[in-house]
């Protein structure tokens, strides 16, 4: 029997929706964090996804609460911010104690008793990665968790990692304007790993008038045939790369019921292989050298 994370990539709208924003003060004014998730939800998206280092497990309990047996509910570990507020303040805990304590704090933030899949949030320098999945596998078997996931790992992680225990879900960048996760294909392919790719509208960048010229260009065409926005064409970009053998789940971020369902729309988008190539061919222009 398939994942429920690989089952929401085959099922419409084949995304998820990202957290980090909800409920924060940067949050678009007057939005009820409450009716967004209730909305996606409404649409079909499954897939909620937050982690202990937003703050905001509470609530996110709170919004999927009565309605938990809709949700894969995806939560992350091991980043901890610093005292002095600062951005680049944080640090990895990754160890086995740290683990533990983490998923319990988790459960306890969210409101339930199990969370569908749980990442390690960035790789550490000092705690083997064999060490941390050995405690996930312990709370796999002790049914706190029921998939394991890495984020912000290398290609040689995921594969120690997966000789302890399964990994179903690699969470990284990708989008037109980054290509973070390319480098883990042959990977997740070979390891029957979903790969959840996270920002897909490059942080913004790709949703106004901020992507590179050739980008622009590239999506305006696809986007005036088929009169949707360029930032729907560049999330349908994300949506195309998924293949039987390569699950591919978006995770749009949004706090706003507008965006959220622009979104949604996105993924019902098909695009032309010449298109397709046109695109390709922009994001190389456009990629660091």
């Amino acid at each position: 029997m398939s994942s429920p994370l690989r089952r929401a990539t085959e099922a419409p709208p084949g995304q998820g929706l990202g957290l980090m924003r909800l409920g924060h003060p940067e949050a678009d004014a007057g939005a009820d964090p409450v009716a967004v998730v209730h909305a996606a939800l409404d649409h079909g998206v499954t897939v909620l996804d937050t982690a202990e280092m937003y703050g905001n497990e509470d609530l996110v309990g709170r919004a999927v609460a009565g309605r938990r047996d809709e949700v894969v509910l995806c939560s992350k570990f091991g980043v901890r911010w610093g005292d002095s507020g600062r951005f680049d303040d944080w640090s990895v805990h990754a160890d086995r104690a740290s683990v533990v304590r983490s998923c319990d704090a988790s459960l306890s933030r969210l409101g339930v008793d199990l969370i569908d899949v749980y990442y390690l949030h960035h790789r550490s320098d000092e705690t083997p990665i064999e060490e941390t999945v050995t405690a996930m596998a312990q709370l796999v078997a002790a049914g706190k968790i029921r998939e394991i996931g890495l984020s912000n790992v290398t290609v040689e992680d995921v594969r120690r990692a997966h000789a302890v225990h399964p990994v179903s879900a690699l969470q990284e960048q990708w989008s037109l304007a980054a290509d973070a996760a390319e480098e883990f294909l042959p990977a997740v392919a070979d390891l029957d790993i979903v790969l959840v790719a996270h920002s897909p509208l490059g942080h913004g960048q790709l949703s106004g008038d901020t992507a590179p010229a050739p980008l622009r260009a590239a999506l305006a065409g696809p986007a005036a045939r088929l009169g949707v926005t360029p930032a729907q064409v560049a999330l349908a970009w994300v949506h195309h790369q998924s293949r039987p053998d390569r699950p591919v789940l978006p995770l749009p971020g949004t706090t706003s019921l507008g965006h959220l369902r622009t979104n949604i729309e996105a993924a019902s988008i098909r695009l032309t292989d010449d298109e397709l190539r046109a695109l390709s061919v922009a994001r190389l222009r456009t990629a660091p050298r």
